[in-house]
Formats: C-alpha cells, structure tokens, sequence
C-alpha cells in the first residue's frame, strides 16, 4: 500500500461538558469557558456530550455528520453510553453492554463507503471492559491513547481524576490515579491511511480560573490522514482474520451472558411489579365490595369510617396505577435486552460457522505504545 497525495492534519476534541439540570455546578460559566477555548483552539471537529439530562429514563443515542474533506469522506460519530455508579455492584453493566452492541452496529451499517471513521465521546468503560473491547474489535476502531506517537497529559492517560474539584473523591477509591473513559477512536480504509500524530488531555485545572471545564478531562487528538493506493498482490491474511473472528466470538459469548443477567433481573423485577399490582387490584375490588354493603342491606350507614376508607380506596389506586406503569417500564426493558441477545446469538452463529473446525483466539488487552512508529 502506497501514499499518494499531501497529509490531511485533522484536529479532533472531545468532552463530556456535564451538564446535568440542578446537579452539574457552575454550568454557564464553564460553557462559556468551552466556548473561548474552542473557539481559540478552531479545532477541525468538536464532539460534546451531555448537556441535558442523565441516565436511567434518559435515553441514550449516538450522532452522526458526514464531511467530505479534500475528496475524502469522514464519517464522525459522537456518543455518551451509561454511567457505571458502582465497581462491584454494577447493575447497568448490561444495559451498557447493550448499548454498545448497538452502536457498534450503528457504526458498521452506516459507514460501509466511508473513507475514515471517527468515534468520540464518554463510553463510560475502561479500556479492559467488556463495551470497550467489543466496540473495538467488531469495528476495527483503534484507541488513539494507545496509538499516539507523543502524548501530553493526565497518567496513563485517565480523563476522570481524583484532583478534579467536581469529582467526589469517594467513588474514585478502587482507582487513586483516576479512570479512562473518554475517548477518541479512528480507522481509515484501503483508500485512506490514517495514522494518530498526538494526544493530550486537560488537567483539572484551567489557568486563570477557580474551576475547570467539566468534571472530566478533555480529549484533543490530531489525526494525519493520507490517501492511498492498493498495492498489487496483498499478503495472504486468512490465518489474521481468524483470530480476530476467533476473539469476537469469545467476546460475543462473554456479552450474552451478561445480557442474559440483566435480562434475568428485568424479569424477576416485571414479576414482583406484577404481583404488587394484582395484590393492589383485589384490594380495590374488595373496596368496591365493600362499598356496596350499604345497597345491599338497604342501610344508610356505612360499615367503616369514610376518611378510612376513601384514604385505603386512594392507596389501593395509586399502588395499582404505580405497579402498571412499572410492569410497563420492565416489560420495554426484557423485549430490548431480549432483542438485543437474540442479535447477538445469530451474529455468533454466523462466526461460529466461518470458523469451523478452526481453533479460537482469545483476545488480550493492548498497551500504549509511545513514540512508536506507525505500522
């Protein structure tokens, strides 16, 4: 493979703002602090995220804009998947699996003529987690943490750190040197080479100011890209491709089962939303029973209080109408987690026929490499 053409320097920024309504501090100030900064930098492409609402009934999504750059089609994809509020007890591990199934998806179906693909934003995983390795290995996305020539900023490149003011240092306990769960993630194409020249990441503090931008660490990373020609004769790469499909279905089985916990859950708590409800309906129709009595012995006086009973009948109602909505909620939760693992089965089934008779690879987790030449 040969390059043809002058090297495209694109500047590439990522952030999560936090902007959380009546939880995120000094949001207008730090804005207005974003804005001075991007518009100083004039960064190429400025992914942000979270500036609305949070998780649980707050859906997540992934956005997408299409440049056409010097005859070279960049598909750019911004996301924010979600929180994990717990290490040990993470009862949103599937749904963030989940949602990552789905972008990875998102990204392979919509980018299949992109020249360049670029993914940034809070993932909301560290780089050994189950989201972030199938996102990588399903699309082929690399980190540019880990394949930047020069690198600039917080240790071993952590964008959630314990000297951030906004950050309570409490949940960083497991991790004293903070997390890394913002990204930047690029590939190019058999017609364009791209490459990571550097990254850097802000450190807490903003000079000149009593805070910084967000409670994580900016993402800034300058890509190089090249177009390419295909050379004649490319080496035979059957023996590479099987190892990769072989680490995707070792992944792919590691992701159901953790969708299949979730899944577990939803449904043990859809029951319990079911029983509570039907306990609240027999109490209401023993209500009504019970409301009746008068018209039935043809007597003016009621057997109970009126305060009593009106407050048991309101109690009744409301336990049944929370229950219902509930049942709802839980119901819309199995049909995605469902959903989604039925995807996932037929899409291992698929591999699994691809390899076999093969022997399967089992992945493991790259390390940086600094001041590497690109390969």
């Amino acid at each position: 493979m040969s390059s043809t053409g002058p090297t495209l320097r694109l500047r590439v920024f990522s952030l999560n703002c936090w902007g959380l309504r009546y939880l995120s501090r000094h949001c207008s100030a730090r804005y207005e602090m974003i804005g001075e900064l991007l518009n100083k930098e004039e960064y190429d492409i400025a992914l942000l995220q979270e500036a609305h609402h949070g998780d649980w009934f707050g859906g997540k999504a992934v956005g997408m804009v299409i440049l056409n750059i010097c005859g070279m089609t960049i598909h750019v994809y911004v996301t924010h998947l979600h929180a994990e509020y717990s290490r040990e007890k993470d009862a949103y591990l599937p749904h963030r699996v989940v949602q990552a199934w789905e972008l990875l998806q998102f990204i392979r179906h919509t980018s299949g003529h992109a020249d360049v693909v670029i993914l940034g934003g809070d993932l909301n995983t560290h780089p050994q987690d189950l989201g972030s390795r199938l996102l990588c290995s399903y699309t082929g996305l690399r980190d540019s943490y880990i394949e930047a020539k020069t690198f600039d900023g917080c240790e071993e490149g952590m964008t959630l750190i314990p000297q951030n003011p906004f950050v309570n240092k409490k949940e960083m306990v497991p991790f004293e040197k903070g997390i890394r769960i913002d990204y930047i993630l690029f590939k190019g194409s058999p017609r364009v080479h791209v490459k990571c020249e550097s990254l850097t990441t802000t450190k807490g503090s903003v000079p000149g100011k009593s805070f910084p931008y967000s409670d994580h660490e900016a993402l800034s990373g300058v890509l190089l890209l090249q177009k390419t020609e295909e050379a004649p004769g490319e080496p035979d790469r059957c023996s590479e491709v099987t190892d990769v499909m072989g680490a995707l279905v070792d992944m792919m089985t590691e992701a159901r089962t953790e969708v299949k916990v979730g899944l577990h859950c939803a449904e043990r708590m859809r029951y319990s939303t079911a029983r509570v409800g039907f306990m609240g309906l027999v109490l209401l129709l023993l209500e009504l029973a019970i409301a009746l009595v008068p018209w039935l012995t043809l007597s003016m006086e009621h057997p109970f209080p009126r305060a009593s009973f009106y407050l048991l009948g309101a109690l009744c109602f409301t336990t049944l109408l929370i229950s219902l909505l509930m049942y709802i909620f839980y119901t819309t939760e199995v049909k995605a987690l469902q959903g989604a693992e039925d995807q996932m089965r037929l899409a291992m089934g698929g591999l699994q026929e691809c390899l076999q008779g093969r022997p399967l690879f089992h992945p493991h987790v790259p390390r940086r490499v600094s001041d590497s030449p690109d390969s």
